[in-house]
């Protein structure tokens, strides 16, 4: 099993599995990328500045970059598993990270890590798993629990800026719980929706959100799917139906949100009322999560 990135116009995405996807819709224009195999990719963003395509491979403790202009890639080897990166406001291009024991910043790339705020969850059987920058430049992780035995997975915010000299040192925050495995963070572009999912339970919820106070209200279902039929088996030719459960998530400038369906080959795009208005089909059974990027974006 390995990760290609795959591109069609300005939408990225990785996928854990890339195997042929049996769908009665034909597939799009989709381009594999020139990039390394991963066990686990995640957590791809577009670095409009650098112009370059960033992710992580969790369990092989690699941080990737991609310039599509050179095809030049570089690697960075971390400590421990990186479940989520973003960028931060550098001109040599730092990076916040969510690294098993906590979050981290380095004041450039392949540079030394300085921990911003240890993890509050036990180290040994959670990790950090989905998270990014909030339209405020506040880093939000959510967490897994990787024994998938209890909804004890949790979303944390770090209570300052990172980097801003005035404020007190970061403090990292638990804003909510009762999941299993931490997925599909996401921000409306008015700033006023937060998107959250637990791809254990098939679901998506949604909060209104005080961007300036950094306060949720109103917790609504906005996205739910049937579980996994128990005769599905991945890559077979005749399958039960089934959509897959919810990953990674990306919201464009129309607020409509995009979700990577696991084991269900495929990318929904759902209206701001949780409306499903297209369903992107992939070549890869097990996407993990989209971002746009590209030289227009």
């Amino acid at each position: 099993m390995f990760s290609p990135s795959v591109q069609i116009g300005g939408l990225f995405f990785l996928s854990l599995q890339f195997v042929p996807a049996h769908s009665t819709r034909p597939l799009m224009n989709w381009q594999v990328l020139n990039t390394p195999r991963c066990e686990l990719g995640e957590s791809p963003f577009w670095h409009p500045g650098e112009q370059r395509l960033y992710w992580v491979d969790i369990p092989k403790c690699q941080l990737y970059r991609f310039k599509p202009a050179s095809g030049a890639v570089e690697h960075w080897t971390v400590p421990s598993e990186p479940g989520c990166i973003a960028p931060m406001q550098s001109p040599a291009g730092g990076l916040v990270m969510a690294l098993r024991n906590g979050i981290y910043r380095a004041a450039q790339w392949g540079g030394p890590l300085e921990l911003l705020a240890p993890a509050q969850h036990d180290v040994a059987n959670f990790r950090f798993n989905d998270g990014k920058a909030d339209p405020m430049g506040r880093f939000w992780a959510g967490t897994v629990n990787e024994r998938r035995d209890a909804a004890t997975a949790h979303l944390y915010c770090l209570a300052t800026r990172p980097g801003n000299e005035h404020v007190a040192a970061p403090v990292l925050q638990a804003q909510m719980g009762g999941a299993t495995v931490a997925n599909g963070l996401a921000w409306s572009p008015d700033a006023r929706t937060l998107y959250w999912a637990d791809t254990s339970s098939h679901t998506v919820r949604a909060w209104q959100w005080d961007a300036v106070r950094n306060l949720l209200t109103g917790e609504r279902v906005f996205g739910h799917w049937p579980e996994k039929p128990p005769l599905w088996v991945a890559g077979a030719a005749a399958n039960p139906p089934y959509a897959g459960r919810p990953d990674g998530a990306a919201v464009d400038i129309e607020g409509n949100y995009y979700i990577a369906m696991y084991e269900g080959a495929q990318v929904l795009k759902l209206s701001p009322a949780g409306v499903v208005l297209d369903c992107l089909p992939l070549p890869a059974q097990c996407p993990t999560m989209p971002c746009f990027g590209g030289p227009d974006l």
